[in-house]
């Protein structure tokens, strides 16, 4: 049983946010959605029945979408990392979550997505290119992953087998 579980902080975009993401993720679905009531309007500033939250999964994994107004943005301190054995697999998920926003793609695979959110889309070897070779191996992969912003396996696989 999963006893934690990310919270994300939206303006009022949560249900938005979590119909495109479980789009994205096999296994994943919304679960529950609740909606403002007249209390505490003095707080929130969200009017009765307007979303709340939205429990969705995604690939199996709890996740919480609030509506909690503009107070907050996301910024990289905090992202998602999505592990991807195949480059079919890299280049699917870079397409999907980098669709309908300002494509803001950084360095080594990183993005984010239309809502703000930071991703990292990687090849699940990558931390043992990156860690289990020789220091001179790791350093290739190092470099030639520096110069990617979507992740190309090929080309670190080369970097790693020179």
């Amino acid at each position: 049983m999963q006893t934690i579980t990310p919270c994300l902080w939206f303006d009022d975009q949560a249900e938005e946010a979590a119909k495109f993401y479980t789009a994205i993720f096999n296994n994943s679905a919304i679960k529950k959605i609740t909606y403002y009531g007249p209390a505490g309007f003095e707080f929130h500033n969200k009017p009765a029945g307007s979303v709340m939250t939205v429990e969705f999964e995604l690939n199996g994994q709890a996740y919480t979408a609030l509506n909690g107004g503009p107070t907050f943005r996301f910024n990289e301190a905090i992202s998602f990392q999505v592990s991807c054995k195949t480059q079919d697999e890299v280049d699917y998920y870079w397409e999907k979550l980098s669709h309908g926003g300002d494509l803001q793609a950084q360095q080594c695979g990183w993005l984010k997505d239309q809502f703000g959110v930071s991703w990292q889309i990687v090849p699940e070897i990558l931390s043992e290119w990156l860690g289990n070779g020789t220091t001179e191996q790791s350093q290739r992969v190092m470099e030639t992953l520096l110069r990617m912003k979507k992740l190309e396996i090929a080309k670190l696989e080369s970097a790693y087998q020179s």
